[in-house]
């Protein structure tokens, strides 16, 4: 029995396909790229988005309007894909990441859901090419989803370049639920301190959603 307490809902796997199902349609392309990831990385496919969050990451952007987009941590590229998706005719979707083998296994269903000419990729260390970026214009939507060590850099990096009312998402922003506990796990130090900063910075209006293993959204004032 749920706890009255709470309207809190845990996300079983039915539960989920019933989320997507009632969710912005995505192309075949993007259940093919589920399963592909999961063939070709085994447990590492865990850090590709929830199911989920897919369908929510073309419905911002849309929402958004985006017409530049920037990605930083791409893994086999399915955020990539939906996010492109979402874009307008004339969008770009830049990407950042350091493993061109893991883009890889993605590239061709970002052909098969005609996305492919919406992105670019860039390899290498995500805080020496994003400092190195020149995006033509601002940024109106940023994914974060790479090492959470990098996630303050990055986002001091992104802020700039974003326009007004434009939003930076970051993945990953209650890792497994263990952001309320002490863990003292580098990688979830570094989801609090960034939490914080961001729920602090008088540049941004900030949300933390539990969609996925949470995001937190902000956007620019």
């Amino acid at each position: 029995m749920a706890d009255a307490r709470s309207k809190g809902v845990a996300v079983t796997a039915e539960l989920r396909s019933y989320l997507v199902a009632h969710s912005v349609p995505g192309h075949p392309a993007v259940g093919q790229l589920i399963r592909a990831t999961r063939d070709a990385m085994g447990d590492l496919s865990i850090m590709q988005v929830a199911e989920e969050q897919g369908p929510f990451l073309t419905w911002l952007a849309r929402l958004v309007g985006a017409r530049r987009a920037v990605e930083v941590g791409t893994f086999t590229g399915l955020s990539a894909l939906c996010i492109a998706d979402g874009l307008t005719d004339d969008g770009r979707l830049t990407c950042f990441d350091v493993n061109d083998e893991y883009v890889s296994v993605g590239r061709p269903y970002w052909e098969a859901a005609g996305v492919a000419d919406r992105i670019d990729v860039v390899i290498g260390p995500a805080a020496e090419t994003l400092a190195a970026f020149d995006p033509g214009g601002p940024i109106d939507l940023a994914f974060i989803d790479a090492d959470k060590a990098g996630y303050r850099t990055y986002y001091d990096l992104l802020l700039p370049m974003l326009r007004p009312g434009g939003v930076i998402v970051f993945d990953n922003s209650l890792f497994f639920g263990e952001v309320v506990g002490g863990s003292t796990n580098p990688d979830v130090v570094a989801i609090r301190s960034v939490n914080a900063h961001v729920a602090a910075d008088p540049r941004v209006d900030a949300v933390l959603l539990n969609v996925g293993d949470g995001l937190l959204m902000a956007r620019r004032r």
